[in-house]
């Protein structure tokens, strides 16, 4: 693809890298077959090839952006199913970020929709925040009806509707402290313990500190660590991204200096996607943080990564379970993390089938199913119906966001390390009791 940025615009190095992207595609389409808006929407700029032409034009012009690029590139999921299709190596995932870093400068929405985003931005990266909105949900549940009908009603409902009922108690072990390796020490990780995992599921990061430790890898839980950035960072608001990044290469480089790291250990696999591009994201910063985050993203692991690096082993019988893997967009396009969870579930006893159309999102990709919910909601629905097909009697993922999501469809939901921890000695997860008791079997 051919460029006409101007010399004084290239020195702007987030433009000369969209400069260089943009001319590694060569329109041939292959990314229209395997985008999840274009499949349901049938517009040609609701297609990566489609985005790459108004980004394009946005960003050569120098003008502010218009409404039509803005929800044209707000419909998309950074799914990055583009890039696993694409044969020539477009980094989508780049171009689009640096289009609503590029959006939020010179966009103006209207008023419910800057409340909304900034809500977001102020209450789901916090988990103190997080949980007393959760909290308040319960509160509005019944007053949503007299909100006027239009697009905040229906994403109002939508915030309600992915608000649990009920919120577990706070998770002791994910507080900042050091875990002790059981047996001989093996190995030593820090783990990101996230944002709003923290509050809806807790248990994730216990079945991961409890599988671990027992492997002999002592987990360090660091002071000051907190949201990844990846909430912020879609939204366009780089700023508020890189403050949240800071603060983890803060935190992850004292624990490196205590007493080294062998993986910085991500069980949500969308954080493990930005943490992993902490590097890019601070190309262009001071030496110290440059080479901190060059370090750290070296450093970032998915927890199945960590898993395979140690050499996990069940210790249960086989427990006769058959599991839906659905395959987060995070981990397999943007970590190209594919076969690594399959293998583990069956080695750790369980029959894995996968739904078809396995390469679509879910629909939740951060904050999508909040501000897309029509969208969201047909991806949901396509992705249930895939994973009923299987005939399995719960889903294993790798994410919080996707697990959210599919959570309140006819079969239960489980993170792969809850799973794989219980194979190894711990505790039964929730979703798999509820499997157990229908089945009238003991549970171990």
């Amino acid at each position: 693809m051919q460029t006409t940025f101007t010399a004084e615009q290239l020195k702007d190095s987030a433009t000369r890298e969209s400069n260089t992207i943009l001319r590694t595609c060569v329109h041939c389409g292959f990314c229209t077959a395997t985008c999840p808006t274009f499949q349901l929407l049938g517009d040609e700029l609701d297609s990566p090839r489609g985005r790459i032409y108004l980004i394009k034009d946005m960003l050569e012009s120098g003008r502010p952006a218009t409404e039509e690029v803005v929800r044209h590139v707000d419909r998309c999921l950074s799914c990055l199913s583009c890039m696993t299709t694409c044969p020539s190596g477009v980094n989508y995932m780049h171009l689009v970020d640096h289009a609503r870093e590029y959006i939020e400068h010179t966009y103006q929405r209207p008023l419910p929709e800057r409340l909304l985003r900034r809500t977001l931005a102020f209450v789901l990266p916090k988990p103190g925040r997080f949980r007393l909105a959760l909290r308040g949900a319960a509160l509005a549940r019944p007053f949503v009806g007299l909100l006027p009908q239009g697009l905040f009603r229906t994403r109002v409902q939508a915030m309600l509707k992915l608000a649990p009922k009920r919120l577990p108690p706070p998770e002791p072990m994910q507080q900042p402290q050091v875990h002790k390796a059981q047996g001989e020490k093996r190995g030593r990780v820090a783990l990101l313990t996230g944002c709003a995992q923290q509050v809806l599921d807790p248990g994730i990061n216990a079945a991961t500190i409890r599988l671990l430790t027992r492997m002999g890898i002592e987990v360090v839980i660091p002071p000051g660590q907190g949201c990844c950035g990846a909430l912020t960072h879609h939204m366009g608001q780089t700023s508020k991204s890189m403050a949240a990044a800071r603060a983890n290469l803060r935190a992850w480089g004292k624990a490196i200096e205590k007493g080294g790291l062998d993986a910085v250990v991500i069980n949500a696999s969308g954080c493990g996607t930005t943490v992993k591009d902490y590097g890019f994201m601070f190309r262009d910063e001071k030496p110290k943080w440059k080479s901190r985050a060059e370090q750290v993203s070296a450093l970032a692991m998915d927890i199945t990564e960590v898993l395979a690096k140690f050499n996990y082993a069940p210790l249960r019988p086989t427990p006769n379970l058959t599991v839906a893997y659905h395959s987060a967009c995070s981990l397999q396009h943007g970590q190209k993390i594919t076969a690594l969870p399959k293998q583990l579930l069956q080695k750790a006893g369980f029959t894995v089938k996968e739904p078809a159309e396995g390469h679509l999102c879910c629909g939740s990709a951060g904050t999508y199913n909040l501000m897309q919910p029509e969208i969201a909601g047909q991806l949901k629905a396509r992705k249930l119906e895939n994973l009923n097909r299987t005939g399995a009697q719960l889903i294993a993922a790798g994410n919080i966001g996707c697990l959210t999501q599919l959570g309140d469809g006819s079969l239960p939901t489980a993170h792969t390390v809850e799973l794989l921890d219980w194979m190894a000695g711990g505790p039964v997860p929730p979703a798999v009791r509820g499997v157990l008791g229908a089945r009238r079997e003991p549970v171990v």
